[in-house]
């Protein structure tokens, strides 16, 4: 630790970081289990964002596997040549959306890498059963074309049939190799494909999307912490989101989802309280025509507003939601805005990296006099304003995801159900203290994170049994000391 903290700038850290996990993977994960506040924005958001923008320029070793257009036809052959045999994670990218970067085609190789030493370190998955993997249908990015690092096709990205079938090849190879019980992580497709492709595979294998049900999982569970320490119920709010792709239209799915679970209402009444704003202004009936089938379900009647801020003004929210991957855009006014409707407003600025925020920490408190119930995607440093302190939560899929596939692991689930998702939430808002609501936190602190995902994976494989998905029978009697004997630990072996 002495070493990385001499590194000033967080590229060199994330670099020599990739080096000992090449190196000396146990060291590695050692490290990033006992420091893991300190290192997880360098692993993974913000830093793992500048470090695949300049992937081709700081490459040393492939990390994963890739398998490109020119693969077709040979795929199953390639998986087979990957060492190890017992996968039980898979995450793979075609690198379109990185983050909020955009394309970055398959230098979106750092996202699977990331993610994955992050199933080991806070989720207990062997790194041995951890498979990254980046399909590269070429890319739409000039700048990487032309620039000379460049590690992947330089062709313009290929789309419909071609690119199915490539995506189905891949699919069907991952299940003739490893089995049904590989889990398969989509992460970083662009909108259009990442719903297709969950809807499709979801049904015939165990396959999840971390942008659509892993953010909305995580958002779900800071909701529902934050109305403990606001008061009130997730059915007597009302949602305003700034963003209707991936990660806005699967929160407020999950969200309508949990009302109509606690209400017994249909989710259709339920989505009537979540309002969503996109490019073009606010979502309403009239546009229907017009809108992506994903976004069809939250056209509610309103006559057209064009701004966030008249959206506020006309929706009235209790609950503004950023996942617009634009920067700066929940102004001075929209906070403020936020504060004179609400005592208490829940404010959440998901996009990532910090860049990319809709509005900083020390924004939000100051503009809304420290009132506002704050969580950030990447991560901010503690605000002091008025002589408090205050320390924003993150809504980080980390919270989420290592302990979401821990328990489909440990229950050899088959497929994954809603249901799962909202057991992972409850299990991760049952976590956080009212000592964390005193300092405004509304997420427990990462330094408990191997105790979280061991509590979040016993949820998530208790639903799995009781929905009769789960094939490793009999079941455990206690799932959470079960998760813990699971877990990974970076130990050297005694040879005395």
């Amino acid at each position: 630790m002495h070493t990385l903290r001499q590194y000033q700038v967080p590229l060199q850290r994330y670099m020599a970081l990739m080096d000992l996990q090449e190196r000396n993977e146990k060291l590695f994960y050692k490290l990033l289990i006992d420091h893991v506040e300190e290192l997880l924005p360098v692993v993974y958001t913000p830093t793992v964002g500048e470090a695949c923008q300049k992937y081709g320029s700081i490459f040393r070793r492939p990390q994963g596997l890739f398998i490109s257009l020119n693969d077709k036809g040979k795929i199953l052959e390639i998986l087979k040549n990957w060492p190890e045999r017992n996968i039980q994670v898979i995450v793979v990218t075609d690198g379109e959306r990185i983050l909020g970067l955009g394309d970055l085609g398959c230098q979106g190789m750092g996202i699977p890498v990331g993610k994955l030493s992050l199933y080991t370190a806070l989720g207990g998955v062997r790194p041995s059963a951890c498979l990254p993997i980046t399909i590269d249908v070429g890319t739409n990015n000039e700048e990487l074309l032309k620039d000379e690092f460049y590690i992947g096709l330089r062709q313009k990205r290929t789309t419909g049939q071609e690119y199915a079938e490539l995506i189905d090849e891949f699919m069907n190879a991952v299940k003739q190799n490893y089995g049904e019980k590989v889990l398969v992580q989509f992460e970083d497709f662009g909108n259009h494909n990442a719903f297709e492709l969950l809807a499709k595979y979801r049904q015939t294998h165990l396959a999840f999307n971390d942008d659509i049900q892993g953010t909305a999982s995580v958002v779900l569970a800071g909701l529902i912490s934050g109305l403990r320490a606001v008061g009130g119920s997730l059915a007597e709010q009302k949602f305003l989101f700034l963003g209707a792709g991936e990660a806005g239209t699967g929160i407020a799915e999950l969200i309508a989802l949990e009302m109509s679970k606690q209400t017994k209402a249909p989710v259709e009444e339920t989505r009537k309280k979540i309002w969503l704003v996109d490019s073009k202004g606010l979502i309403v009936s009239s546009r229907l025509e017009s809108l992506q089938h994903f976004k069809k379900p939250w056209a509610h009647e309103h006559e057209p507003v064009k701004t966030l801020l008249d959206a506020v003004k006309a929706i009235k929210p209790t609950v503004l939601i950023g996942s617009s991957g634009m920067g700066k855009t929940f102004t001075q006014e929209v906070v403020e805005t936020m504060a004179s409707l609400n005592e208490k407003p829940i404010i959440f600025a998901l996009s990532n990296p910090t860049s990319q925020s809709e509005c900083t920490a020390e924004e939000a408190y100051t503009w809304s006099q420290g009132r506002a119930i704050f969580a950030s995607g990447s991560p901010f440093d503690p605000v002091n304003y008025d002589g408090k302190t205050y320390v924003p939560g993150q809504a980080n899929n980390a919270y989420i995801f290592p302990g979401f596939g821990l328990g489909l692991i440990m229950s050899g689930a088959i497929r994954v159900d809603d249901d799962m998702l909202l057991a992972a939430s409850e299990a991760l808002a049952a976590q956080a203290t009212p000592e964390n609501f005193k300092k405004g936190m509304i997420f427990p602190p990462f330094s408990n994170i191997r105790k979280i995902s061991a509590h979040i994976a016993a949820n998530v494989a208790a639903k799995a049994y009781e929905l009769g998905l789960a094939s490793r029978l009999p079941r455990p009697n206690n799932l959470v000391k079960y998760a813990e004997s699971c877990m990974y630990s970076p130990a050297y072996r005694n040879y005395r």
